[in-house]
């Protein structure tokens, strides 16, 4: 499997050179030179497969031969080894549970296995990685739970100052080690377009070796399809499922469709936006127009310019028709959210955090008008991480899982940092 830059202005490379770049020379986003089918065997066993046997088919044609089988075999276990249970929520909707790893998130899963990737391509390397990463909530959790302790790998993560919720703050400032978190005045997009360029600046990429852990990097990307395989392991009905994915950076989604291109049976995606619309505006219009990121309670989908859309315009050859038919766009305001959040709890006891609402909401609206169908929607992480939108709405404190509580007692420790690059350029060179 090789890798081209979307921007084809870099030469192909193989998963390996990809990993470490994270991004390519030319500021493209990588891409595979094809899209592997499932195998015949994957798809009618799947039901019985352990999950680490269904990531490593999944994720093998990506890797090639740039680790060998015993290896990437021990990192889909290590990556997979919690529960991705699908939970009835009514009779037509079923909730797929992402957050049942260490810090309570779906991003877990793609932090995980690049950390693993990392740590044995850093075997071979005489310099040490800096893993540079922007985050919108709860990337920098899992990036620095996953490579805390990694040797030969130093991370550092950009936040938004105030716009992440306390207990995604904590989980990525006070890990301390080779975790690093830049806490930046002002908004996701700032930190995204300060990571970006960096990775253009020949000052720093000479003076580290930098690679990024955001789902512009293959190795955070690809493993998302695992999702998809686990729900479809459990599915019972008779015809594939809608799902319907709350979408932010559009990485999630865009694996999905991934899985879907090489066999998956999904019969639709509902791309469920807050008012960061401009996927879900391209979708009923045919023309995209990146905005300014606006400020939600789904805060982790304040994404005004969604770095893999491209991916996904490159997946249907930029064929605004072909995409429009398998995926819907949906925008949901933080009123619907939080009426979603109020009216499930009471009428079911499930409950929802604001991005899974979100994607609740979109799933609902789709289905209103598609009565014979079942649905899917990913619940990306637990309730407790977003208290202060889901408390007031159900009148109730959220439990704490037992395991996050230790980090209530930690100290928050940061670097506060303007958004401007020749601050970012200058911690850097440091």
């Amino acid at each position: 499997m090789r890798y081209y830059s979307l921007n084809q202005q870099a030469p192909a490379v193989d998963f390996q050179a990809a990993t470490i770049a994270g991004q390519a020379p030319d500021g493209g986003l990588y891409f595979p030179d094809r899209i592997p089918k499932f195998s015949p065997e994957l798809l009618q066993n799947l039901e019985t497969m352990p999950r680490a046997e269904v990531a490593f088919e999944v994720i093998r044609p990506y890797v090639g031969d740039t680790i060998p089988e015993e290896e990437l075999r021990r990192i889909c276990t290590e990556t997979v080894d919690f529960e991705f249970p699908l939970v009835p929520v009514t009779k037509q909707i079923a909730a797929l549970e992402l957050f049942h790893g260490p810090t309570l998130a779906f991003k877990d899963v793609g932090a995980r296995f690049m950390s693993r990737c990392l740590g044995y391509f850093s075997q071979q390397q005489t310099a040490p990685i800096t893993v540079l990463v922007a985050t919108s909530g709860d990337t920098g959790g899992a990036v620095a739970d996953g490579f805390l302790g990694v040797e030969g790998v130093e991370v550092v993560i950009l936040y938004p100052s105030g716009k992440v919720s306390p207990l995604q703050e904590l989980q990525l400032t006070t890990l301390g080690q080779n975790i690093t978190a830049l806490e930046v005045l002002g908004n996701f997009d700032d930190c995204q377009r300060l990571v970006k360029q960096a990775f253009l600046d020949p000052q720093v990429t000479g003076h580290r070796q930098l690679t990024s852990a955001n789902s512009i990097n293959v190795a955070r990307w690809l493993p998302q399809q695992f999702y998809y395989c686990y729900a479809l392991q459990q599915w019972e009905q008779e015809l594939p499922p809608v799902v319907a994915v709350p979408s932010g950076n559009f990485g999630n989604i865009c694996a999905g469709l991934m899985a879907h291109a090489s066999g998956l049976p999904i019969g639709h995606f509902v791309a469920a936006c807050n008012a960061n619309s401009a996927v879900a505006d391209y979708l009923r219009t045919g023309t995209f127009e990146a905005r300014q990121a606006v400020v939600t309670l789904s805060n982790a989908m304040d994404v005004g310019n969604p770095s893999n859309f491209g991916r996904i315009l490159e997946l249907f050859g930029q064929r605004h028709a072909d995409m429009s038919r398998l995926v819907s766009g949906a925008i949901v305001s933080d009123e619907d959210t939080t009426a979603t959040i109020k009216r499930v709890h009471q009428e079911t006891g499930y409950l929802l955090d604001p991005h899974g609402a979100v994607a609740l909401w979109a799933l609902e609206h789709y289905l209103s008008e598609h009565p014979t169908e079942h649905g899917i929607f990913l619940e990306t992480a637990h309730p407790v991480k977003f208290p202060e939108v889901v408390e007031p709405v159900i009148g109730a404190v959220v439990p704490v899982p037992i395991a996050v509580r230790g980090l209530l007692s930690r100290t928050k420790q940061s670097i506060l940092l303007e958004p401007e690059y020749a601050a970012l350029q200058e911690f850097l060179l440091r």
